[in-house]
């Protein structure tokens, strides 16, 4: 599957929509359930993750969709390493502290001590865009999607993004790509039919 690289690009220091980077990281909620050791959760829950975005392709009632999609995050904040999820939660906590900078220092280690751990990147990409840093952001985003170009967050942090910078076009072609993932989600679907009437309108 094919995913957007936009390493040339310059993002302003424009405001992304809070709606956007919520959906970029997974809820307190899916961070509890990926906390919980495999063994204690459903054998559903644990499905084979190919198994769960086949299933959340083809479903079209949006609260079951956002159901597997939270099976999906607990997926993804799971490194297969104690050390970096123990760091991650560290980071969370620092974050909810409002300790960006401690935050930063941790998922920063995440990153060097599993570099193939593409949550560990998408953390650090959210974590850069609220610093205000949405460059690097955009870097780690490019990260993640190479790592994991099915990753819905990241593919709804770039499009925010790209959206705020006034790339309408580009932002358009990410969010479609997003719902090629995940097309029950609404807000991709709104933005979709946003930046499509827009575009139409800037033509005529």
């Amino acid at each position: 599957m094919r995913h957007f690289t936009f390493k040339a690009l310059t993002v302003p220091a424009a405001s992304v929509l809070a709606a956007t980077l919520a959906f970029a990281t997974p809820a307190p909620a899916q961070e509890q359930a990926a906390a919980e050791p495999a063994a204690t959760m459903p054998d559903e829950a644990v499905a084979p993750i190919d198994r769960l975005f086949a299933e959340l392709k083809r479903e079209s009632d949006a609260r079951k969709a956002e159901r597997i999609s939270q099976r999906i995050w607990a997926r993804w904040r799971d490194s297969g390493s104690a050390t970096a999820n123990l760091l991650m939660q560290w980071a969370d906590k620092a974050v909810a502290d409002k300790n960006n900078s401690l935050a930063l220092d941790l998922l920063d280690q995440v990153v060097v001590l599993m570099p193939d751990f593409a949550e560990g990147w998408n953390r650090r990409a959210t974590l850069h865009y609220t610093m205000g840093n949405h460059a690097k952001s955009m870097a780690d985003i490019n990260r993640v999607l190479s790592l994991e170009p099915r990753h819905f967050g990241a593919m709804a942090g770039m499009a925010a993004i790209l959206d705020a910078a006034g790339n309408d076009a580009l932002a358009l072609r990410a969010w479609e790509q997003m719902l090629q993932v995940y097309p029950a989600n609404h807000q991709a679907q709104e933005k979709v039919g946003e930046l499509a009437d827009k575009l139409a309108g800037s033509k005529t």
